[in-house]
């Protein structure tokens, strides 16, 4: 088998064992009724009704697998990982809000099967949740209340990195809240910036610190812009403040990314 096979192959089977897309049962009625009452904002009933489609998997999801962010913002990932190491865009990897760390680890693992050993990828997070401020919304959504979600600590991060072979010195982590950690973040240039924080005010820390550092030909993925309101409007705001014209582009229901231009 030729290395280019076996690596599209590591990753795929990567991607499942990340998602135990292979566990998933269907969801009780009661589970489907609950689900209801969360879904949808009115920027997902849009995209529902252009043909995306909103599933319910992704409360099982969370509680088998290191990521809960589902296949096609895996393959994103990918996608944007291996257009900046083709196009030569200098800079690390970073997750800003890395739940049980999934989204690192599959951002490792893909700079491992391209033998890339000049970059870093950074996992940003409190480990303890979110800090008890009140912003101005409401942060119910597919999920629920955010603050009814499972906590991973850095250990266990840490360990479920050491479980895939991946927690080497090509990973690191800023333990705190993004205010406090990401703005002296010894970190010089951003090739992939992944934003995961869902409300506004930590939206608001990570972008502002850290799309500043992030190349040209870089990329900016959102997880939650189509999730949250408090989300969406951080990142509209830094964008018109910012004259930020690059478009929006979907992953999925929920994603989106813009790719910064050439100054």
């Amino acid at each position: 088998m030729r290395a280019v096979e076996a690596s599209a192959l590591y990753l795929e089977l990567l991607k499942k064992a990340l998602l135990r897309s292979d566990q998933f049962a269907p969801p009780s009625p009661i589970r489907m009724r609950d689900w209801r009452r969360f879904i949808v904002s009115p920027v997902q009933r849009a995209l529902q009704r252009r043909g995306y489609e909103i599933t319910p998997a992704r409360l099982p999801e969370y509680a088998l697998g290191e990521t809960m962010i589902g296949r096609a913002r895996l393959d994103n990932i990918q996608f944007c990982i291996e257009s900046v190491l083709d196009d030569e865009v200098a800079g690390d990897l970073i997750e800003t809000g890395v739940g049980k760390g999934g989204a690192t680890i599959f951002m490792r693992a893909v700079l491992a099967v391209h033998g890339v050993t000049d970059r870093t990828v950074w996992a940003a997070d409190s480990y303890e949740g979110f800090p008890e401020v009140d912003d101005g919304f409401t942060y119910t959504g597919e999920l629920g209340d955010l603050a009814t979600l499972p906590v991973a600590g850095l250990e266990q991060v840490q360990a479920n990195f050491d479980r895939y072979g991946l927690l080497d010195e090509r990973v690191r982590f800023l333990k705190g809240w993004f205010s406090e950690t990401l703005p002296s973040a010894p970190i010089e240039k951003i090739a992939v910036l992944r934003l995961d924080g869902d409300r506004y005010d930590s939206t608001c820390d990570a972008l502002g610190s850290l799309e500043p550092r992030v190349s040209a030909g870089g990329y900016v993925i959102v997880d939650d812009y189509g999730a949250f309101l408090g989300c969406r409007r951080a990142i509209d705001d830094y964008r018109e403040r910012n004259s930020i014209t690059a478009p929006l582009e979907w992953v999925d229901y929920q994603a989106v990314m813009w790719r910064k231009p050439s100054p």
